[in-house]
């Protein structure tokens, strides 16, 4: 089995159209997306329609639950909260009930998937420090664990102490664990504005991630025609 790994689409329709491309073209058999479909981005409905159309997994995303009001919104920037209000208002009934569906955590049979961490997944932390991967690493049972939530494509593994990589290929064993975060489709924050993805070959035992450009002026100026926070547009050349 080839799986498609996305995360962090945040309503960036161009960016996910993008990335789908590039994934017909590489193959592969399964797509599963970590989470946060919506939030931030113009297209909530159109980037929630693309995924359902293909079949796709779809797991829990912070900014998911807080368009769909399962998230208190205290916790979020003035940005984000606005976001978050304007796509609980844009989302058509259907997909916001396709939303409410999406579980916190999903194993496959040599890999986990879930947006945050596998310590807390309801709690949405984050996985950016050695100590964070280790609490997951301490529950994880499988080869591999896909993660999304901080926008930065990062590999941690379950060495003593535990490391990490800002590398693209990776060779999956059982003689060392592996967390994946595989970056943002729709937000990239690690200074490349470049949509992120993850191919998971099972067959071959390799994880590559991959990044593809998209038309960044075009998700900019629909943020901007919605009536969103400009610093949303404006970020998306950025990558942070």
């Amino acid at each position: 089995m080839r799986y498609a790994i996305i995360s962090d689409i945040h309503a960036n329709y161009d960016a996910l159209e993008a990335v789908l491309a590039s994934l017909d073209d590489i193959g592969y058999d399964l797509l599963v997306c970590l989470g946060d479909v919506v939030g931030y981005g113009a297209e909530p409905n159109e980037c929630a329609e693309a995924l359902r159309d293909r079949n796709a997994r779809v797991l829990a995303g912070n900014h998911d639950h807080a368009a769909i009001g399962l998230l208190n919104l205290e916790f979020f920037n003035e940005f984000a909260r606005i976001a978050a209000l304007w796509t609980r208002d844009a989302l058509t009934p259907e997909n916001a009930e396709w939303l409410k569906n999406a579980p916190f955590v999903e194993h496959y049979s040599s890999f986990v998937v879930t947006h945050s961490t596998l310590h807390s997944p309801e709690h949405f932390d984050y996985i950016l420090a050695l100590m964070d991967a280790k609490m997951s690493f301490d529950l994880l049972d499988k080869p591999v664990c896909f993660v999304g939530h901080s926008h930065m494509a990062m590999t941690f593994f379950s060495t003593d102490p535990v490391t990490y990589s800002m590398d693209d290929v990776f060779e999956v064993s059982d003689d060392c664990r592996m967390i994946v975060n595989v970056g943002s489709v729709g937000q990239p924050r690690d200074e490349d504005p470049r949509a992120s993805f993850a191919l998971y070959d099972e067959e071959e035992g390799t994880v590559k991630l991959h990044r593809v450009e998209y038309d960044v002026m075009q998700a900019a100026q629909k943020i901007l025609r919605a009536g969103l926070p400009e610093i949303l547009a404006f970020r998306l050349f950025q990558g942070r």
